[in-house]
């Protein structure tokens, strides 16, 4: 399928779910409800597909994968099911001068057509993650995966496609449009995970029509270490999160701020812990 087509093909789904989401079922709590349940459903029902996939795209060992983003994912939907009639109900606020003898109240609204772009270092879960908020707060949805996880990218159209029709769920089809052009059309929110150069870039698009958006652009991470602190715990605890997904996670540990009296011991015993964690020749370790 060439550009044009999808292009226009994105045209014709977002005004079917804009269409979808005028019917007012989105707004309904059972409902969204009900669509969580069947996207926990679809991803148990191919949790072995994407298990294969992130260690086709990514070498993640299956603990790995499946504590980093199967999993991960699955706990995000369970904890929004929990939680989502609380979340929803109106928040009793002060009433204004103006307004005396009357009762303020917050109410959540749904935005309307949310669109999520997704990064290669966790494809799966910072798609899926973002489409948990999205569909609790009663919204459609069009995901676009990272190119560069091409088989979790497989995966994640499979989820999506077993569980929901595409005028109200829908993944962009891969390598068929580029998100500059994506980003031409008019979306009522934007969730955008990756680097800063990028995420100028969506905001600039964003900004034509005054989209809200959230960026999630990682950063530096330090990671503080005192004298008075358990060495040994640190150590492991510093080596987990930096080679966790090889190193690729945006709030991994970059750089240490370490007290010179507790400076070597440290080293040791995070050479220890590389060790323990991936054995003498780490490149050889399925972890």
């Amino acid at each position: 399928m060439d550009e044009k087509q999808e292009n226009f093909d994105i045209e014709d789904i977002i005004k079917k779910q804009r269409d979808f989401f005028k019917t007012g079922k989105t707004k309904d709590l059972d409902f969204r409800i009900m669509q969580l349940q069947k996207l926990k459903n679809s991803i148990n029902s191919n949790e072995t597909l994407l298990l294969d996939a992130l260690k086709k795209d990514l070498n993640k060992s299956t603990f790995e994968a499946y504590t980093s983003e199967v999993g991960f994912a699955l706990n995000d939907i369970d904890f929004m099911i929990k939680n989502l009639k609380s979340f929803a109900k109106p928040v009793k606020v002060k009433t204004p001068p103006a307004y005396l003898g009357g009762k303020s109240f917050i109410i959540s609204e749904p935005y309307g057509e949310a669109l999520i772009i997704g990064p290669w270092n966790y494809p799966f879960q910072l798609i899926i993650s973002p489409l948990v908020g999205s569909i609790a707060g009663g919204n459609c949805s069009i995901l676009k995966p990272s190119r560069s996880a091409p088989e979790t990218y497989k995966a994640i159209e499979k989820v999506i496609s077993d569980a929901f029709d595409e005028d109200y769920i829908y993944v962009v089809k891969n390598g068929s449009i580029k998100s500059s052009e994506l980003l031409t059309h008019r979306y009522d929110f934007i969730f955008f995970t990756g680097g800063p150069t990028v995420g100028k870039l969506v905001m600039e698009a964003a900004s034509k029509f005054l989209t809200p958006v959230t960026l999630e652009l990682g950063g530096k991470s330090p990671c503080i270490v005192d004298k008075d602190t358990k060495i040994e715990y640190a150590a492991k605890r510093i080596v987990w999160g930096k080679y966790l997904n090889s190193g690729q996670t945006c709030v991994a540990p970059d750089y240490l701020m370490v007290h010179k009296d507790v400076k070597e011991e440290l080293l040791n015993k995070m050479k220890e812990a590389i060790k323990e964690f991936y054995g003498s020749n780490p490149k050889e370790s399925n972890c």
